[in-house]
């Protein structure tokens, strides 16, 4: 039995059940074959390593990617849980622990992918949306524009990223994690940006204010399992700005560049305007302890 999953934005996804296992068939839009290659491999590496995530599967001649309809295509696990509307202040703490193991286990990855979302890209984006936005928005985003470029956080430490967790791409069990998903924005960056993007979903209020008992959650229990460095601490109210700005971009351009898509839409890219304003007007330092 097939069953369309319409939550998709950059792919198209698939419950496949079968008298044997259920799985989740997805047909890649966006990357190409050669590129799926990275993906499908980290999320083997992850599931080995002990971290909770959807294994591919291999066909016959052990080969995790296929060609569908013309397009890539893997089937993978599907894992037990949903995702959560209203994090609590454990399941942050279990969130941030479970990330920094996550970047500890990407130490010993051997593929390499930059950022396509990275520096780069979001100011090449930011260029081309100048013209589509508002006029408050214009002078905004030039702001931010000039902000980034001129505090640049490329030497961070870093290694793999996920670079895409959001509530939506964690399934939960009660207050048991069972799966970290959809990895296909992952890539090699700060582990900060990785803890940045998280917190700017999982630890907010709804005008973007963070939720300062979620952000002690989430940061004291990823510092336990690895230590945040003062170099990362003095660079939080960067990153943390470039985090709400790289979705406020992509949610921008998908709004006014639109995809063909079956089932795919678009999500609307004000709450995370409201983030960056926010992030603008007021970043307080990590809550580190000790």
């Amino acid at each position: 039995m097939n069953e369309g999953i319409s939550d998709g934005i950059e792919n198209t996804n698939y419950f496949v059940t079968t008298d044997r296992q259920e799985t989740v068939l997805t047909l890649f839009e966006t990357h190409t074959f050669e590129e799926m290659g990275y993906f499908l491999d980290l999320m083997a590496h992850m599931a080995e390593h002990g971290i909770p995530s959807a294994h591919p599967i291999a066909d016959n001649d052990g080969h995790y990617l296929r060609m569908l309809n013309d397009r890539p295509a893997a089937l993978v696990e599907r894992l037990a849980g949903t995702s959560l509307d209203h994090p609590t202040d454990s399941q942050c703490a279990t969130l941030g622990a479970t990330l920094a193991r996550m970047h500890l286990a990407g130490s010993s990855f051997g593929g390499r992918r930059a950022n396509g979302r990275g520096h780069d890209w979001r100011m090449q984006t930011a260029g081309k949306l100048l013209a589509h936005v508002p006029p408050a928005d214009t002078e905004h985003l030039r702001a931010e524009m000039d902000f980034q470029c001129a505090n640049r956080f490329d030497n961070l430490p870093g290694g793999v990223i996920h670079a895409d967790l959001f509530r939506d791409n964690a399934l939960w069990s009660g207050d048991r994690l069972t799966g970290i998903i959809d990895f296909y924005y992952a890539c090699d960056g700060a582990w900060l940006y990785d803890i940045a993007v998280a917190a700017n979903d999982w630890c907010i209020e709804a005008d973007g204010a963070f939720v300062d008992s979620r952000m002690r959650a989430l940061v004291g229990a990823y510092h336990e399992v690895r230590h945040i460095t003062a170099e990362e601490n003095a660079a939080w109210p960067v990153v943390v700005r470039a985090a709400a700005l790289r979705f406020w971009l992509s949610r921008l351009h998908d709004w006014h560049f639109p995809r063909p898509g079956e089932i795919t839409h678009r999500k609307d890219p004000n709450p995370f305007r409201r983030i960056l304003y926010v992030r603008q007007n007021r970043t307080d330092p990590l809550p580190l302890a000790g």
